[in-house]
C-alpha cells in the first residue's frame, strides 16, 4: 500500500500539475466568455417607425393609422443589432382583425430579436371615404 504513493511520485506530482494548469486554462477560456455572453444583450429603440395596414382581403391603399408612426423599442444579441435596420422592423395593423376602428400594433422582426416595448400598442384606423 505505501509503493501506491511513494512509487514513482515525482511522475504523479507532475501528472497532478498538468492537470491543475489544463484545468485552469480551460476554465479561463470557457467559464467567463460563455457566463458573460449568456447574459449580454444590446437594446435598439426606433422612435419613428411607420405602422403599415395589411389585409388579405381589402384594398389597404385609402386606410390610414392615426397615430401613423411609433415608437418601437427591441433587443438581441449584439452581433445582431449591431448589424440591425430600421427597415427590418416592421409595425403593422391587420385590417381583420380590428375593434370598433382600431388595431393593435403588431411588430414584424428577425429571428433573435425580442420586442421590449410599442408606444401606443393601439392605433385607430380611418376607412376610406364612401362616395
Amino acid at each position: 500500500m505505501r509503493d501506491l504513493f511513494i512509487k514513482d511520485w515525482g511522475w504523479k506530482l507532475f501528472s497532478l500539475f498538468l492537470a491543475v494548469v489544463i484545468w485552469l486554462t480551460v476554465h479561463g477560456i470557457l467559464g467567463p466568455e460563455t457566463a458573460s455572453l449568456a447574459g449580454r444583450s444590446t437594446t435598439l429603440t426606433y422612435e419613428n417607425l411607420s405602422v403599415s395596414i395589411v389585409s388579405s382581403a381589402a384594398d389597404v391603399s385609402f386606410y390610414r393609422a392615426v397615430p401613423s408612426i411609433v415608437k418601437v423599442t427591441v433587443s438581441g444579441p449584439p452581433e445582431i443589432m449591431d448589424q440591425l435596420k430600421a427597415s427590418q422592423v416592421r409595425a403593422v395593423v391587420d385590417l381583420a382583425n380590428l375593434a370598433a376602428g382600431s388595431g393593435q400594433v403588431n411588430i414584424l422582426a428577425p429571428p433573435n430579436v425580442t420586442l421590449l416595448r410599442v408606444e401606443p400598442q393601439t392605433v385607430s384606423v380611418v376607412s376610406p371615404l364612401k362616395h
